[in-house]
């Protein structure tokens, strides 16, 4: 029987972020239940978001870290970094070796603005530009260009608000976080003096949290301005937010930031709403302008305030611009996927053939994988045990794997030479790292790249070079 002494369970976690260790530790909770976890990610560094897309300047929020450590701290769980399923492992070979397998991989694409000039050089996601400022190994040489004046940051979302409060910020204010040392040098050098943040519909539909907008108005050389007009809001807009003590305290917020007088700070962020980008233009493949066009918002059916233009439009000199407007999953090998909503279809979390309708026995889904992107960190927690709570229905009704020696996983990696990074190894990443920080008041300095990281953990493949020490 599945999860006894005898026959513990076997459980697979593909993704090392917060929504694949909330499963992991909902299922360690489970107190009649043996089993054991192996979690597997691309990356060498496990905390998913929490170490590359958290702002370096919220280090309370990555203080959750403490409880993923706990949950790797459990003799029954293994983590394998740096192994890419699909590639290095594949779905038969993890169906063949555990009993149940979880998906927990995130929405790692942006939505696109698709708008001409699009892919001019200095378009870049949000997404990309977290990933690059935090030390993500797969941006590390993303090309920044802070040498111009004016940036547009498409979106109003809390990723929006980060890109945004990080080009606005001094280093001096940057210069205690974890903040990647190859961002920081460019930061330093920074010429941007407006951050244009524009949002497609009003003021009382922003997506971003009181306590992310308020910190526009804490900046000690940037200060947030706003058209008080653009604060009006109109009477359905009005019946929308009347419980929504987010949305109203968002407002007073902004009309509080509309009423201050300049204080002649040198850079400006300015909110601006019922815009849309409708074309970016250039000049030798870089970006020089964005024309916007100004909205309004209509009612449609269901209630939804939809923008739509005006046919009014103005232009807008940028040389910088960061989309922030939604994110999606992207197919795995052999996994289910819905083209429409990019995620992994199904039921609570449990996957099924969107072509058949069928559930797919033993394959499970948490995390933005599973709902797509919404939520904070937190959300996560419920997510996943509402997911394992379906995995345990399902313990008498989906046989489990045929091949159950725990060492076989190692084995196979071993014998396709992929250096895969443990846990011991992520703590010699890990203690290598803070000890690096601390002779400079910081939590930590980053290895951003993958043979960096690989070195550090001890494990690198023969034949690369060894890194320049990480705080030279």
């Amino acid at each position: 029987m599945l999860g006894t002494e005898d026959r513990p369970l076997r459980i697979a976690i593909v993704g090392a972020g917060p929504s694949g260790f909330f499963a992991a530790g909902a299922l360690f909770q489970q107190k009649n239940l043996q089993v054991q976890i192996d979690m597997f990610d691309r990356l060498p560094a496990p905390f998913g978001l929490v170490r590359y897309g958290v702002a370096p300047d919220h280090p309370k929020i990555k203080s959750v870290t403490k409880v993923y450590e706990r949950t790797a701290a459990n003799p029954n769980f293994r983590f394998f970094g740096n192994v890419d399923f699909g590639t290095d492992i594949t779905l038969e070979e993890l169906r063949q070796h555990y009993d149940r397998i979880i998906f927990a991989v995130g929405a790692q694409a942006d939505r696109r603005l698709n708008i001409p000039g699009e892919d001019l050089d200095g378009s870049i996601s949000a997404t990309e530009f977290v990933a690059w400022y935090n030390g993500h190994p797969d941006y590390a040489d993303l090309d920044v260009d802070l040498s111009i004046e004016n940036v547009l940051v498409v979106g109003v979302g809390n990723v929006a608000m980060d890109v945004a409060r990080i080009l606005a910020k001094t280093v001096d204010e940057l210069r205690d976080t974890d903040i990647a040392d190859h961002a920081l040098e460019k930061l330093a050098q920074s010429r941007v003096k407006n951050i244009y943040i524009v949002a497609r519909r009003g003021p009382a539909q922003v997506k971003f949290t009181n306590a992310e907008v308020r910190e526009f108005g804490e900046l000690s050389d940037a200060e947030p301005t706003i058209k008080v007009e653009e604060l009006a809001v109109d009477p359905l807009s009005a019946k929308e937010i009347e419980s929504d003590n987010v949305a109203q305290r968002n407002l007073e917020i902004l009309r509080e930031f509309a009423e201050r007088e300049p204080t002649g700070k040198s850079r400006r962020v300015h909110f601006r709403f019922l815009e849309s980008p409708v074309e970016l233009s250039g000049e030798d493949g870089k970006i020089t302008a964005a024309r916007i066009e100004h909205n309004e918002l209509r009612a449609v059916e269901g209630g939804y305030l939809n923008a739509v233009g005006t046919g009014k439009f103005e232009t807008r000199p940028v040389g910088l611009v960061l989309r922030s407007v939604g994110y999606r999953g992207v197919p795995l090998p052999d996994v289910p996927y819905d083209k429409r909503t990019g995620t992994i279809p199904n039921r609570q979390g449990r996957v099924y053939d969107p072509e058949t309708g069928n559930l797919v026995p033993g394959l499970y889904v948490v995390g933005w994988a599973k709902r797509g992107p919404s939520g904070v960190i937190g959300t996560n927690k419920p997510d996943a045990v509402e997911t394992v709570e379906q995995l345990l229905e399902d313990m008498t009704s989906t046989p489990g794997a045929t091949h159950t020696d725990a060492d076989a996983i190692p084995a196979l990696l071993r014998s396709r030479n992929v250096p895969y990074v443990d846990m011991d190894a992520w703590r010699k990443i890990d203690e290598q790292e803070v000890q690096a920080g601390e002779p400079q008041g910081r939590p930590r300095v980053k290895f951003v790249t993958g043979t960096d990281l690989l070195h550090a953990a001890g494990i690198a493949p023969q034949g690369t070079p060894a890194p320049e020490p990480v705080n030279a």
